[in-house]
């Protein structure tokens, strides 16, 4: 019988694997980074132990120091979550061989499915070892892990060694594995995925299919389950595939396997020997909890012969803090405050008043809702996301609503090129024009109370907020009827809410402030100085660092003098275990390169100018 379990892992996963035990009974034990040393996962356990470091590689990666904090701490078990070394068989094996037992599939199972391309070869596909035009476009991808890390598209030929070389630094960076291959790339296909979950009596469940087709980057983004629209062959041809995968290595445990549809087709991609993010929309219909079936079965206990009977539909949606104005770039800083409303399951590794640091992935929450229809479920989790209130960094709340919203996701008509097509009209900025006037009248009670109205006509009081990436500017006027502005009426101002009334109709405003940064229901804005500082201007064609993180590389040759072209790379840097490339906005001469390989700069930091050419 397991007592005691060490989560070797951070997050919402960490905290989700914690529940779980804590409702079974069994005590529990979270490694921390230093930078989590404050991190809900370590606040809700029942001990801690600390990683020294902050860098996964120092950390999570790790699988001596938390073998070692496992056996300090006194438990007995170790559940992997996902990400880092859960499809790691040598940490596996360490596990065991330290006497510990192992939540997970066996160690020669992890080996001949966790490699991306050992699967491959096992389910009779082989990867290209030599790429020519005709095979154009291909998928670079890393042969472990997942999550859109280590994998890049190529459309040309001489694009493909650079786009190795950067997909071997992620994979090394969030999986300590560098190993990639590349292997056709089918456009405007679906991703379907199969659920499966195994005894170590020879019992396999098909856990019902999935869809994860809307992927940014190759991030899943919503997911879904059942796999809308498949025909009764097709959803019983990809069960038995998956069934037959996890035979074939006499697999145990929570796993998954995915494959591309297309045509009628399915595409076999791969197995993950761990649970998936998007877990939570397969326990929603199948009423069960899968950390719970796993600590069950590496306890030794049988499935029953059927799995349980599915019912209704459930869809998932990753809320993660990235700002899609400065290419969905990682976000970090304080979050004040998340609060998703509605009857929707909140998975998330933080609370309020968490920061949100620059060393993991930027995913803040999963929202999961589940109806008796497809057609309930989406439309309760957009409105749950729409009415969410998010204090703190930049996230992809827009996207996901008007995603959820889109007549070919409504319509289950979607494909993994859904944000190929539609990305720039899904992220078109749409604010509320008055959110500026709401936080200046809060801002202006708040301060003085208004005073009272003037005899002689004065000009009007001005406020102004960045929002959206522009600048704003509210004014408004006090008179005998009370506060004025331009074809609003004022109903109501306090320090906390606003109601105008717009073309007859009243809207409120509810106001919070964290220092210069406000808040006006869903809008985040930013209040600017009423004189710009003279030191916080940069030549133009300065390049500034859109995110934390490090320098990882500098393009070759490249120094002051160098003439560059508009788009062309010229540095790169890494944040939350992904390369972001920083490209020459004009074309024209680099006049300054105020970085090196190695150096950690913070948002807005100076990087390099370009002077544009004449």
């Amino acid at each position: 019988m397991i007592t005691s379990v060490l989560v070797a892992n951070r997050g919402e996963i960490a905290c989700r694997v914690v529940r779980t035990c804590h409702d079974l009974g069994i005590r529990t034990v979270a490694v921390h980074s230093d930078a989590d040393a404050t991190a809900l996962h370590a606040r809700v356990a029942d001990v801690s132990v600390r990683l020294a470091g902050e860098a996964p590689a120092d950390t999570y990666l790790r699988g001596d120091l938390i073998v070692k904090a496992a056996l300090a701490a006194g438990a007995d078990a170790v559940h992997p979550g996902y990400g880092f070394l859960s499809e790691n068989a040598g940490f596996a094996r360490a596990v065991l061989d330290a006497g510990l037992r192992w939540i997970g599939p066996p160690p020669q199972a992890i080996e001949a499915m966790a490699s991306k391309t050992r699967a491959k070869q096992l389910m009779g596909i082989r990867p290209l070892t030599h790429v020519t035009e005709a095979d154009l476009p291909v998928l670079v991808k890393a042969a472990a892990g997942g999550g859109g890390r280590g994998m890049r598209v190529v459309r040309r030929l001489a694009d493909l060694e650079a786009e190795l070389a950067t997909a071997r630094a992620e994979a090394t960076s969030a999986f300590g594995d560098g190993e990639v291959f590349v292997e056709p790339y089918v456009e405007n296909g679906r991703h379907v995925e199969v659920q499966i979950l195994a005894d170590s009596h020879g019992t396999v469940w098909p856990l019902g299919t999935r869809d994860c087709s809307l992927q940014r980057r190759h991030q899943k983004v919503i997911e879904e389950a059942p796999a809308p629209g498949l025909s009764r062959e097709l959803d019983e041809e990809v069960r038995a595939l998956a069934v037959r995968a996890a035979r074939a290595v006499d697999y145990v445990g929570a796993g998954t396997v995915e494959f591309l549809v297309a045509d009628g087709r399915a595409h076999f991609l791969e197995m993950n020997t761990r649970l998936q993010v998007e877990h939570p929309v397969t326990e929603a219909v199948f009423g069960i909890d899968l950390v719970a079936e796993q600590i069950r079965i590496a306890e030794g206990h049988p499935l029953a012969a059927e799995p349980p009977r599915a019912h209704g539909h459930a869809v998932e949606a990753r809320l993660y803090a990235e700002d899609p104005a400065r290419d969905w770039s990682p976000q970090t800083g304080t979050l004040h405050r998340l609060g998703v409303p509605g009857p929707v399951r909140l998975d998330t590794g933080y609370t309020d008043g968490d920061e949100i640091g620059v060393h993991y992935d930027p995913m803040l929450a999963k929202v999961v809702a589940h109806a008796p229809t497809r057609t309930e479920a989406v439309r309760r989790l957009a409105a749950a996301l729409e009415r969410a209130v998010i204090h703190g960094p930049v996230t992809n709340r827009d996207l996901l609503v008007r995603s959820l919203r889109h007549p070919e996701f409504t319509g289950a008509r979607m494909d993994t090129g859904f944000y190929d097509r539609h990305l720039p009209d899904l992220t078109e900025s749409s604010p509320d024009p008055h959110a500026p006037l709401a936080a200046a009248l809060a801002d202006a009670h708040g301060r003085s109370r208004f005073g009272g109205w003037r005899n002689v006509p004065s000009q009007p009081q001005t406020k102004r907020y960045l929002m959206a990436g522009e600048e704003h500017e509210a004014r408004y006027r006090h008179t005998r009827q009370g506060l004025e502005a331009d074809g609003v009426r004022v109903v109501h101002a306090d320090a906390g809410l606003v109601v105008l009334e717009v073309a007859g109709v009243e809207r409120k405003y509810e106001v919070t402030r964290y220092g210069k940064h406000v808040y006006v229901n869903t809008t985040p804005l930013t209040a600017l100085p009423r004189f710009p500082d003279p030191t916080t201007q940069h030549a133009p064609g300065s390049l500034l660092a859109p995110m934390p993180g490090t320098v990882v590389r500098v393009a070759d040759g490249l120094t002051a003098g160098t003439p560059v072209k508009a788009g062309e790379p010229l540095l790169w840097l890494e944040a939350m275990k992904m390369q972001h490339k920083i490209t020459a906005p004009v074309t024209g001469t680099l006049t300054d390169l105020c970085v090196v390989p190695g150096q950690q700069v913070e948002p807005g930091a100076l990087l390099a100018v370009v002077k544009e050419a004449p």
